[in-house]
């Protein structure tokens, strides 16, 4: 069976793009990365994908913090069509998804978020949880929509928050869950078991 096709979003160090090429490596998921673009110069994501000889770019608006503007979201749209991505996974990518790349990957873009959604949308989710008081926090892999973090959910893991947890301590157990799902829901796409 031919290999998905991925093409990985990404804002800052890049661990969760990490974690998923270490599953290809391994023969968990059947996938190859095909391209990374941040929004990001210099981001670490980048050096990650230069090290494992993985084509990357950069895709920057300085128009929009929070967001690209459609021409410059259909350049992306552009670049990952050119490579041939099947599955587009945002890991750590820090602006809102829009039409141009919603229209172009229906149903195929999937997001990781640190919360066990749908609380604590947004930012520093983990922070909100520990200011909440919450018992239980965690991260939640979801498809992507135009809202923010409001996509279906696919899969969810759970972190206690412990007596004494900082925002860094608790950020830290959520990401090596993170880690976890993320690879095995990619999988499963590579698979064809997800809707």
């Amino acid at each position: 069976m031919r290999k998905l096709r991925i093409g990985v979003l990404g804002s800052g160090k890049g661990s969760n793009f990490r974690a998923i090429r270490e599953a290809i490596a391994t023969g968990q998921i059947e996938a190859e990365v095909a391209v990374v673009v941040s929004d990001v110069e210099g981001a670490g994501i980048l050096q990650l994908a230069e090290e494992a000889g993985v084509k990357n770019t950069t895709v920057t608006d300085r128009r929009y913090k929070t967001r690209l503007s459609p021409e410059v979201e259909a350049e992306l749209v552009a670049i990952l069509k050119q490579a041939n991505v099947e599955l587009v996974v945002l890991a750590g990518y820090m602006r809102m998804v829009k039409t141009p790349l919603l229209d172009a990957f229906p149903r195929h873009i999937i997001n990781i978020h640190p919360s066990l959604l749908p609380k604590f949308p947004g930012l520093e989710s983990w922070r909100q949880a520990l200011a909440a008081g919450e018992k239980i926090a965690g991260c939640t892999v979801h498809y992507v929509d135009a809202g923010m973090d409001t996509g279906g959910i696919i899969a969810q893991a759970e972190v206690p928050v412990r007596p004494g947890d900082t925002a860094e301590t608790l950020h830290a157990r959520i990401q090596l869950e993170e880690h976890r799902i993320y690879p095995e829901v990619v999988a499963r796409f590579a698979r064809r078991e997800l809707p």
